[in-house]
């Protein structure tokens, strides 16, 4: 092979996968409702030890659909679901497809302008949130074209015992909502179903836009990707057939948020298209996530780097059986090969007869589009493509293919590939390009090596490369060194303005429990990074801190660091500024 585009067969010489898959051609809804045809009593899903059916699933579903089309959305209208992984969200994504009207799954959490955007952005006509998220909504309402609030309760899924202490607990904290307040209660819109005595069942085809999610791309601007329903129905095809050992009824533990392609597309969708059971966890923590993954003796867990960092420290996992995982997956940012090496050790001294596996992809994809082979590990390769899909290496911005081992632009290509960017014609054309060999591919925007054997390095994003004085130095290679150091929990890397070298790098460290935050600690990790990195690499400072930031979906927040940065260097300028006057 002469050149970097590496696809399929790779996966046959390696795993015995097959070369092709023959994809469900149809909606997302009909891919579970096949399912529940065929397993109609097998649990679909388990929320707070309630156990759902695909047999009710689908009816429930259903239910969610006729009521949609009475109080007025149509096909192609856009519904805004704004919730955590809970039943309601489950029956309103589903139901949303079976009416062929589109989702657009923003989070709960989103600030009032944020979802003042997504909803203006989208067009929506529809929205379902939370009680205790209703006055975010209530707010903006009268800024977007929005006809009905729809909203639903934990509670309403709650078995009576659970439903009580909620009550007594969570639900007395929830700002009531007043009586009079145009909105629609969950029970009260289920039941309007009744009256819808037309088709409400519309036949949506395998290409037409069924989800919106949105991202920051390939610039930082968030967007709105319109994904189709092959887009989720291929993933989930994609993902069992990289992990054969996969069986109907097995149990994933779905604790990535439903707006996330990751939540949404591994941890939902690919559950309930192909026979496995979600159980659902509405609001994440490491401790709660630790205790359902030997509660239910869950098949396959995954999650972002930090969640498996936050794991090593919990006592409760000290003495846990893991036996039962078969897959653990990691995604949404570099995992360090160091917190891989500790992850491993971990899963073996706890019984599980696996390792961490990588995955790589982005939301222009629906989320992970290569995986690490479950019997083949090369250190630092994020794995191999799915099946049918391809990825090739090229010089930035170009379709200039480099060989092996030079590293470039990553691009993929294959059924995942999103629709486009909504209202967004220009970043569109930017981001996907259709080549000589009449695929199109998205242009990541990331930067990545290609070995001779196919498997991808990732070597960060393009746009958080730090150029200091013409050398460019990539902050997760630097993490990986500071984070082997033994007093070191986690690092972020991140380039601050240096009056001398354009960027300067600066290194912010979360250290391990009873190390103490000194000069002494700081000058010993100055002088290990003195010897491991190349002199114009070396940091400039080090800080010490308890946390490191967060964003939504639980990647460490390397922004928020920058700008926080940039906010101390303004502040110091003004107050030199104000010195020097006096």
């Amino acid at each position: 092979m002469d050149t970097t585009t590496v696809k399929t067969p790779w996966y046959d010489e390696y795993v015995g996968m097959p070369v092709h898959l023959k994809y469900f051609e149809g909606s997302m809804y009909e891919a579970v409702e096949a399912i529940a045809n065929k397993y109609p009593d097998q649990i679909a899903f388990t929320f707070m030890g309630r156990h759902t059916t695909y047999k009710r699933l689908i009816q429930e579903i259903n239910r969610c659909a006729r009521s949609l089309r009475t109080i007025g959305v149509r096909k192609g209208d856009r519904v805004t679901i704004a919730m955590p992984n809970c039943p309601q969200a489950i029956f309103m994504f589903y139901g949303v497809n079976l009416i062929g009207a589109v989702a657009n799954m923003i989070h709960p959490l989103s600030a009032e302008k944020e979802i003042e955007f997504y909803l203006n952005a989208s067009e929506s006509v529809t929205a379902i949130t939370l009680d205790q998220f209703y006055h975010k909504f209530e707010k903006i309402r009268a800024n977007t074209k929005i006809v009905n609030i729809i909203i639903a309760s934990v509670k309403d899924e709650l078995s009576q015992p659970l439903r009580t202490g909620y009550m007594l607990t969570e639900g007395r904290k929830i700002q009531k909502i007043p009586a009079d307040a145009p909105v629609i209660r969950w029970n009260e819109f289920m039941n309007l179903g009744k009256y819808c005595f037309y088709n409400y069942k519309v036949k949506s085809q395998s290409d037409d836009t069924a989800v919106i999610l949105y991202s920051g791309g390939t610039t930082g601007t968030t967007k709105g990707i319109m994904l189709t329903n092959k887009n989720f129905n291929a993933l989930g095809q994609q993902v069992v057939a990289a992990n054969p050992m996969f069986r109907p009824g097995d149990k994933m533990l779905a604790a990535m948020p439903l707006f996330h392609g990751f939540g949404l597309g591994v941890c939902i969708h690919t559950m309930l298209s192909q026979g496995g059971r979600c159980i659902l966890v509405p609001r994440f923590t490491a401790k709660s996530y630790a205790k359902l993954i030997t509660k239910y003796k869950c098949n396959f867990i995954a999650g972002v780097p930090t969640l498996y960092e936050a794991l090593l420290r919990l006592p409760s996992m000290d003495n846990a059986d893991l036996s039962s995982l078969k897959g653990v997956f990691s995604g949404g940012d570099s995992l360090s090969i160091e917190l891989k090496k500790k992850f491993d050790r971990f899963l073996a001294d706890h019984k599980a007869a696996i390792q961490v596996r990588e995955g790589y992809g982005t939301t222009e994809t629906v989320t992970a589009c290569c995986l690490t082979p479950r019997d083949r590990y090369k250190e630092g390769s994020i794995g191999l493509p799915f099946p049918d899909t391809y990825i090739k290496i090229v010089k930035p911005g170009t379709d200039e293919e480099l060989p092996y081992g030079e590293e470039g632009e990553i691009l993929l290509a294959g059924p995942t590939v999103m629709k486009g960017y909504m209202n967004n014609p220009e970043e569109t054309a930017a981001t996907l390009r259709t080549h000589a060999d009449g695929l199109t591919w998205v242009y990541t925007g990331d930067l990545g090596i290609m070995d001779d054997e196919g498997f991808i390095y990732f070597r960060g994003r393009a746009k958080r490369m730090i150029i200091s004085s013409g050398y460019n130095i990539y902050p997760a290679q630097l993490e990986n060194i500071l984070d082997a150091h033994e007093k070191v929990q986690m690092s972020c890397i991140i380039g601050i303005p240096d009056p001398y070298r354009i960027q300067a790098v600066k290194a912010f460290v979360m250290l391990k429990p009873g190390v103490h935050a000194n000069e002494e600690t700081k000058e010993e990790l100055m002088a290990y990074c003195r010897s491991h990195i190349a002199k114009y690499a070396m940091p400039k400072d080090i800080e010490f801190r308890q946390e490191l930031p967060k964003t939504l979906v639980g990647k460490v927040a390397y922004r928020q660091l920058e700008e926080e940065e940039l906010a101390k260097l303004k502040a110091q300028k003004k107050a030199e500024e104000a010195a020097e006057k006096q």
